[in-house]
């Protein structure tokens, strides 16, 4: 019988994530949602293959490896979620998007303006990409994308590809771009590649790519826009602020001032590089933003 630990990489998860501590498989994605089933599924599915014993909690959203729940530690449980819900609630954690999630207030500091622009899909193998945004982008002026294989930086765009039909060959495990370009030259050997990006990128992962090897051109079909709040929120002390890219770091330090109460999540190590140098920003473990508030709580 295979252990968890040699299963998990081979289940190539998106919408849940696996907490080695608790032994839980976790999913905060609605579980209505279709290929969150297809996933649930999927890994009920190789644990019963594997005969590793588990239990379904809450509305599928939990499974639990090697345990299996009484009533009364059900009951237990939602008491102590409802504490949790209501603890958490109270922290002071802010996303500067307009993105809704559990525990985190929203300061939007930035808009999307998606770009129109005719492209010729039929000439490329492979598109890439490191933003939700180029997802949603491409999809508003040319359908054809989806029957091309992405290849992702994340979670996040890996959903988004997901969710608008787009088939995804190859997901990314390194949170930052440079390492991204190297984890893509030997998947990308032989096939002419479309970046698709917005008009801020912190490195050319299409220059990257032509650098190694790989025929790679790029199209701009989004632009990250500051936005200045209409109403200037104060932060209140020890506020935890996530950090989801460069760009919010910049928007941030132009519409706010840093107090030393203050702690500072980055989602990942390309964002880490863009903060002032008195601040020290704490590293998310995932390149998410359910990772990012996860450890925002901890603080």
């Amino acid at each position: 019988m295979k252990k968890i630990e040699q299963i998990i990489p081979t289940l190539n998860l998106i919408y849940f994530d696996y907490d080695y501590k608790k032994n839980l498989f976790i999913n905060e994605v609605d579980y209505t949602n279709e290929n969150v089933k297809k996933e649930f599924f999927k890994i009920t599915y190789v644990l019963s293959k594997h005969n590793i014993r588990f239990d379904v909690l809450e509305n599928n959203s939990l499974i639990a490896i090697n345990k299996k729940f009484s009533i009364f530690d059900r009951i237990i449980k939602k008491i102590k979620d409802k504490i949790e819900d209501y603890n958490n609630s109270k922290a002071n954690i802010f996303l500067l998007n307009n993105q809704k999630r559990k525990w985190a207030k929203n300061i939007p500091l930035f808009e999307i303006k998606y770009l129109e622009k005719d492209i010729d899909l039929r000439k490329y193998d492979a598109l890439v990409f490191s933003s939700q945004n180029g997802v949603m982008a491409i999809d508003k002026v040319n359908s054809d994308w989806k029957d091309i294989p992405s290849y992702v930086i994340g979670k996040e765009s890996a959903k988004k590809v997901k969710e608008l039909g787009g088939y995804i060959n190859f997901i990314a495990n390194k949170s930052n771009t440079y390492e991204f370009t190297n984890e893509l030259v030997c998947e990308l050997k032989n096939k002419k590649v479309l970046y698709v990006r917005g008009n801020k990128i912190t490195s050319n992962i299409s220059d990257d790519l032509n650098k190694n090897g790989i025929l790679s051109e790029e199209v701009i079909l989004y632009e990250n826009n500051y936005i200045e709040p209409l109403v200037k929120e104060v932060l209140p002390k020890n506020s935890k602020i996530i950090f989801s890219s460069p760009s919010t770091v910049e928007y941030f330090f132009k519409t706010f001032k840093w107090h030393h109460s203050f702690k500072a999540i980055s989602i990942g190590e390309t964002t880490l590089k863009y903060f002032p140098s008195d601040i020290k920003p704490i590293l998310s473990d995932k390149a998410s933003l359910s990772s990012c508030i996860k450890k925002a709580i901890l603080l």
